[in-house]
């Protein structure tokens, strides 16, 4: 299966450590549970970051890289609708952080694909860096400059 993130920097593209939602958190993960939250479409991967930009202070580069993901179906959970809290689009929804923290810490799962709040029709997969062979079945196979298209931030301003 072939993933995508976008990173900022060259660097950072690589880095596939979950450090950046360890730190931070995210929609799925509280601070201090390791997470890489990827997106199983480019343009989903992308969608995704330019949600979260101010359009006065526009990343001058973006990095967008692909990643292998070699194991079998088992190891991706897709929770079924059900599973998903109420209201679990609205952002810094505890609910949401609660149950993706409970996914990566029992960790029998690889990842889990979950619908992106921004298109969901699409899916974003929360990858676990602390499942057992991690770094042996998660792989980087490319990392590409990506240009900011200016249209899209215009988009955004409204």
């Amino acid at each position: 299966m072939l993933l995508y993130r976008i990173a900022k920097s060259k660097q950072r593209a690589t880095d596939l450590s979950g450090m950046g939602a360890y730190t931070y958190g995210g929609r799925w993960n509280s601070p201090g549970t390791y997470m890489l939250y990827t997106s199983e479409n480019s343009s989903l991967a992308y969608l995704e970051n330019l949600v979260h930009f101010d359009s006065d202070i526009i990343p001058p580069k973006l990095y967008i890289t692909g990643i292998e993901v070699h194991t079998e179906p088992a190891l991706l959970y897709t929770p079924p609708e059900p599973v998903y809290p109420k209201q679990w689009t609205r952002l810094g929804h505890l609910e949401n952080k609660r149950l993706g923290d409970r996914w990566m810490q029992e960790a029998r799962y690889l990842g889990v694909r979950v619908r992106s709040a921004v298109n969901p029709k699409e899916y974003n997969c929360l990858l676990n860096p602390i499942f057992p062979r991690y770094h042996d079945l998660v792989t980087v196979v490319s990392v590409e400059e990506l240009p900011v298209d200016s249209r899209l931030i215009r988009i955004k301003m409204g």
